[in-house]
């Protein structure tokens, strides 16, 4: 992983444009940091196998803080411009965040646009939605949800909107999964 982690780093310090990086590449980065972290903790401090852990655990450390920091700023950077990001360069966390932010880089965009066309800024900010709407992939019992209503029981292929506090948790569990509306 080290190798890998390496080489996506001088890539993104070498190039203005983001580089692709596979859709798993923090899942992976997190579990080769944690295992380090394991066997650091099994080796006396003293030994030359600790001494060069720690080393490698620093530089791992300082790559992965740039990655993501130059990774932020390009994908920033073209959003802000109105370009394009490439979805296929992105990791899945970085997709999700840059969802999150790419309508509030457009309400920009958009203030802009009406400034410089002689309009009156109005700016309309979109409330979060507070459920979610899930397919479910297994029978469960009636719930209460956190807004303290019931719902429920649900079957196999049930979709219902629930609070997105209970929805997310059954998405965790397996046994509903999130129905993409736009």
């Amino acid at each position: 992983m080290y190798d890998e982690l390496y080489e996506a780093w001088i890539k993104e310090r070498e190039t203005t444009e983001i580089q692709a990086l596979p859709k798993d590449f923090y899942v992976k980065l997190a579990g080769y940091i944690k295992k380090m972290k394991e066997e650091s903790r099994m080796l006396d401090d003293k030994t030359v196998r600790a001494k060069l852990l720690r080393r490698e655990a620093d530089n791992v450390k300082k790559m992965v803080k740039e990655i993501i920091e130059l990774r932020r700023e390009k994908t920033l950077k073209k959003a802000t411009d109105g370009k394009p990001v490439a979805k296929e360069a992105l990791t899945y966390e970085e997709e999700k965040l840059l969802g999150e932010v790419s309508p509030s880089l457009e309400s920009y965009q958009t203030l802009l646009k009406g400034i410089l066309g002689g309009r009156s800024p109005r700016i309309e900010v979109k409330q979060k939605p507070k459920t979610m709407i899930l397919r479910f992939i297994q029978e469960i019992p009636a719930i209460i949800g956190a807004d303290m209503k019931p719902y429920g029981p649900f079957k196999p292929e049930d979709t219902a909107s629930l609070p997105i506090e209970n929805a997310r948790i059954l998405i965790k569990q397996g046994v509903a999964v999130e129905v993409e509306t736009k």
